[in-house]
């Protein structure tokens, strides 16, 4: 980030990628959970560190993702079915979300139609899992 700060010009976007797990105390994930957590909160430190440059912020906090690696991850055991299952039914829309979703929640984010400037109140977090938007501090946004 302090390497790429001065190539980047004033009003430009920063994306950072984090996880639903830095908002949620989840079993066996207290490292992974903290890091992400971390991300989230540079965001919104950030956000104020560079707002006199009009460099946005925003963390983009994805729940479980339908992807190649998960797949792997589960195997295609009963076991790994199963876990797979669970996992869809505690998503309020009862399925995984999908690389395409993300992509499109990032585009917006980068785009200048996401600007604090034209955006009634930016300060609310957008989720992909059926909660409404709620408050935070600075002017980042998640996608939990």
């Amino acid at each position: 980030m302090q390497k790429a700060l001065p190539l980047l010009p004033d009003g430009a976007s920063i994306i950072l990628n984090s996880s639903v797990v830095g908002s949620k105390g989840l079993p066996i994930n207290s490292v992974y959970s903290a890091t992400k957590a971390a991300i989230r909160s540079f965001a919104r430190t950030w956000t104020t560190d560079l707002k006199d440059r009009r460099i946005r912020v925003n963390a983009v906090s994805p729940g479980s993702i339908d992807t190649p690696g998960l797949s792997g991850l589960l195997g295609s055991s009963e076991t790994g079915q199963q876990r797979l299952k669970n996992i869809s039914n505690n998503v309020p829309l009862g399925r995984l979300g999908t690389a395409d979703e993300i992509a499109k929640a990032v585009v917006f984010l980068a785009s200048e139609f996401c600007n604090s400037d034209r955006l009634p109140d930016s300060r609310k977090t957008l989720r992909r899992d059926g909660e409404a938007p709620r408050p935070i501090s600075a002017s980042s946004a998640d996608f939990p």
